[in-house]
């Protein structure tokens, strides 16, 4: 399972820094004088000043982990009384100090804005440090967590699974190119995308930034409910003992951590996750080496396979092909693949900090490129040792009760670093989205704010418990959580996000180019006249047309892989619920 540093991570360096209400400002876009909402042209505007300013920029990028990136923010609060951002100290000395265009940028780029919105900008200079090597350590400690990866194989066989996780990878990385893309042409410093939802805005609308909010608040939800289901599992394994004579109610295991998480909740900073976040990764690729070792001298757990799916013991079983497994068991173990490359959605965060963003695609290539190798890896080796009997959290399904309480430990204390840093960015993430935007509530960091972030944290894990308790299924969940969530954001948006930028684009060709900031450029028509969504259309040439042709294909079978996987997951939790051991907030344990 995906339990590494969630959605959001990225966010420490500022946090370290600035409070929360500091950083709204800074993420949010700057205004000049009279406050006129920026247009497309404008967004394309200073973008490109940015990326020029980017270009000529030859200082040395110091490639460190995000201890040291916090440790230097400390170090620049302490050093404020300078504007110019940090460079690295084995930099020439002529490349230390701006060039001409570049100051040039600069000071166009304050025009019309107040004294404090240059403070916002100069602020947010500071803030964007990181270099390539920190893309690749941040997207590797979001997904890396293969614990899924066996039972995706035995789902659909061994060649079928190899063949579709390197498929899934290489499309993975085709639209990690394009949000790449999009980010590149719509933001700068004055008006910075700092989130997913901001490019939907930007590029389709308003209503798409409203159902990509939504549905990372689900997302986020049911990935805690997951963590709590997970924990509840391994520490209900621990219980049993190994004669299984222990037991404790297994609604009572989840609620535990559910407890835990609303503890853990009231923190409303992330500064003091990211040495946890850090430890995670090491804990859990050492659950990956002890769970191969015992499984490769035992047999599997027959017990834990009987509950969780009613197989009966017998020789271990290893199909090169697509086995005799219903349609919807199948698909479940498809998108239980998804779950590999769900980092999409911290895509937009992590460029918003780096220094020269267009080296983002080396680190994410990287990242991918050992995502798929140790998913793969993994996956193999414990299907062809367990065979038929792998488990949705594979190290449950070992039989040794000393290596099934090793990993359990371990992979309970990863999962609660986990669950604490998915609950923080969701609860975040609810909180703006509901209290301050549509019920126009109190600010985050104020007093009033305070109490109602508590009631938010309770209404959320709760939540979070009734999903893990009713639906005692790992696989099951995690496939629902892949289709509803993961898969959109990594397959079904980048295209659309796609096709709409290069149809504003194109549309805009015979429009007055942008001249004045705040001032909307005069267009020549509108989206209701069709001459407009012609030029959109065809007014690229025909190579751009065939570009927007392939998007738009890329995006109907996004959304018909969806619509199969929200069918087969739900079918898939109907048959868990139905002929698995465990029941909806009942006391037997799935394993």
């Amino acid at each position: 399972m995906a339990n590494m540093t969630p959605a959001g991570a990225g966010v420490d360096i500022m946090e370290t820094r600035y409070t929360d209400a500091e950083l709204g400002a800074m993420t949010a876009p700057v205004s000049p004088a009279g406050h006129h909402a920026a247009s497309f042209a404008e967004y394309l505007y200073w973008a490109q000043r940015k990326r020029a300013e980017e270009d000529i920029d030859t200082s040395v990028v110091a490639s460190q982990g995000w201890g040291r990136l916090i440790q230097s923010a400390r170090d620049r609060k302490r050093n404020s009384e300078t504007d110019l951002p940090a460079i690295d100290e084995k930099s020439p000395p002529n490349e230390k100090a701006p060039s001409n265009e570049a100051v040039s940028i600069e000071v166009d780029e304050y025009s019309g804005m107040s004294e404090h919105d240059r403070e916002l900008l100069t602020a947010r200079r500071v803030l964007r440090q990181a270099g390539w090597a920190t893309v690749f350590y941040l997207i590797t400690c979001d997904i890396l967590g293969p614990f899924n990866a066996p039972f995706s194989i035995a789902s659909i066989g061994m060649a079928p699974g190899i063949c579709l996780y390197v498929l899934f990878g290489g499309v993975a990385f085709i639209s990690g190119v394009m949000i790449h893309r999009i980010w590149l042409r719509l933001d700068s410093v004055r008006y910075p995308i700092s989130l997913y939802g901001d490019m939907c805005e930007r590029t389709v609308g308003s209503w798409l930034k409203y159902i990509s909010s939504f549905l990372q608040c689900i997302q986020l939800t049911i990935n805690v409910g997951l963590i709590c289901l997970t924990n509840g599992q391994s520490l209900s394994q621990i219980i049993a003992g190994p004669n299984q004579t222990g037991h404790l109610c297994f609604s009572v295991t989840v609620l535990i951590w559910a407890l835990c998480g609303m503890v853990i909740g009231m923190i409303r900073g992330l500064g003091n996750f990211s040495i946890l976040a850090n430890a995670s990764v090491w804990l859990n690729l050492l659950i990956i080496f002890i769970s191969i070792g015992f499984a490769a001298r035992s047999l599997p757990n027959y017990a834990a396979a009987m509950a969780s799916s009613g197989l009966m013991p017998g020789p271990v079983q290893v199909s090169a092909t697509i086995p005799g497994q219903p349609l919807f068991v199948q698909i479940n173990g498809v998108f239980n693949m998804v779950f590999a490359y769900g980092g999409a959605m911290i895509f937009p965060e992590i460029m918003a900090e780096m220094r020269r963003p267009r080296d983002f695609v080396k680190g994410m290539a990287m990242a991918q490129l050992l995502i798929v190798t140790v998913y793969l890896m993994y996956g193999i080796t414990l299907y062809a040792l367990e065979g038929q009997f792998v488990q949705a959290q594979s190290y449950t399904g070992l039989s040794p009760y000393s290596g099934q309480t090793i990993c359990n430990v371990i992979g309970i204390i990863t999962g609660t670093i986990a669950a604490g840093l998915y609950g923080n960015i969701g609860l975040k993430v609810i909180y703006r989205l509901i209290v301050e935007t549509l019920f126009k509530g109190p600010g985050l960091m104020t007093p009033r704010g305070r109490i109602v972030w508590s009631c938010v944290v309770l209404v959320y894990w709760s939540v979070a418990f009734v999903l893990a308790s009713a639906i005692p299924s790992v696989g099951a969940l995690t496939g629902l959580l892949a289709a509803m969530g993961f898969f959109h954001f990594t397959y079904t948006f980048p295209p659309l996000m796609m096709l709409g930028l290069d149809l504003q684009i194109d549309a805009a060709l015979e429009d007055e180019p942008f001249q004045t900031p705040g001032v909307a450029p005069r267009q020549v028509d509108t989206w209701r006249q069709l001459s407009r969504w012609k030029r959109g259309i065809f007014a690229g040439g025909r190579k751009r047309l065939y570009w927007k042709i392939a998007n738009f294909f890329f995006l109907l079978a996004s959304l018909a892989t969806a619509g199969m996987g929200l069918w087969a997951t739900g079918t898939d939790l109907k048959e868990a619920l139905a002929h698995g051991a465990a029941t909806s907030l009942g006391c037997a344990p799935p394993v």
